[in-house]
């Protein structure tokens, strides 16, 4: 299984975009190129990239749009949460500042330095790694508390069910064991319901790793 991380660099000057597919490839990414806003909006669906380094100032689509489709359009959901580190001509702060309120994860003004780059890049994947894990976590944290919010409804449920039945059943044994047969069924419903909850927090689990692990295993990554 291909773990590497997925890079889709977006720019109309084919020289950066060679550079960056050169140069990210060596290091070990797998790498797609786009030219345009519209070409980099197919790719996105093709290659499904854990990253897209994105020019700003482009023909067809610009940078900016290309992100608001991607974090907006219901079409593109799948890919709501994936990092955006774009490049732009411009040093201003207001424009920065409206890129990053669209979703940009980081910005990076041309010209380039390549351990910047290299360093941003490294920087949003190990931040958007440890989001996902803890998105993770609170799933499964839910699926438990779901569990748990069962369980308790079904020992109430039983509880007044038995004391209903001590109540109202003396010497008709008829109605208690239907009483009897309720509190079975509902619990065969309960004890579908869990399995189904349990192996879906299995699964989430299985896919956990803890924080502080998590961390320096991409510091150590990363960094290599």
């Amino acid at each position: 299984m291909e773990t590497r991380k997925r890079i889709l660099i977006v720019d109309d000057e084919q020289i950066n975009v060679e550079f960056f597919d050169l140069m990210l490839s060596k290091l070990g990414f797998v790498v797609e190129k786009a030219a345009n806003g519209r070409d980099a909006l197919e790719k996105v669906r093709e290659f499904d990239p854990d990253l897209v380094m994105l020019d700003n100032i482009m023909p067809k689509m610009s940078g900016w749009e290309v992100t608001r489709i991607l974090k907006n359009d219901p079409e593109y959901v799948e890919w709501r949460d994936v990092p955006i580190v774009m490049f732009s001509a411009m040093d201003d702060v207001k424009d920065k500042i409206e890129g990053f309120e669209l979703g940009v994860d980081d910005y990076i003004t041309k010209p380039f330095n390549f351990s910047e780059v290299l360093a941003r890049i490294r920087s949003v994947l190990r931040n958007h790694e440890l989001i996902d894990q803890l998105k993770k976590r609170e799933s499964r944290i839910a699926l438990q508390e779901q569990l748990n919010e069962r369980l308790l409804s079904f020992v109430e449920l039983v509880s007044d069910k038995f004391i209903s039945l001590c109540n109202s059943s003396a010497g008709k044994p008829d109605e208690l064991l239907e009483g009897v047969q309720s509190c079975q069924l509902e619990y065969g419903r309960l004890r579908q319901k869990i399995d189904e909850l349990q192996e879906e927090a299995m699964k989430l689990k299985s896919r956990e790793i803890a924080v502080t692990s998590l961390e320096n295993e991409l510091r150590k990554a990363y960094s290599e």
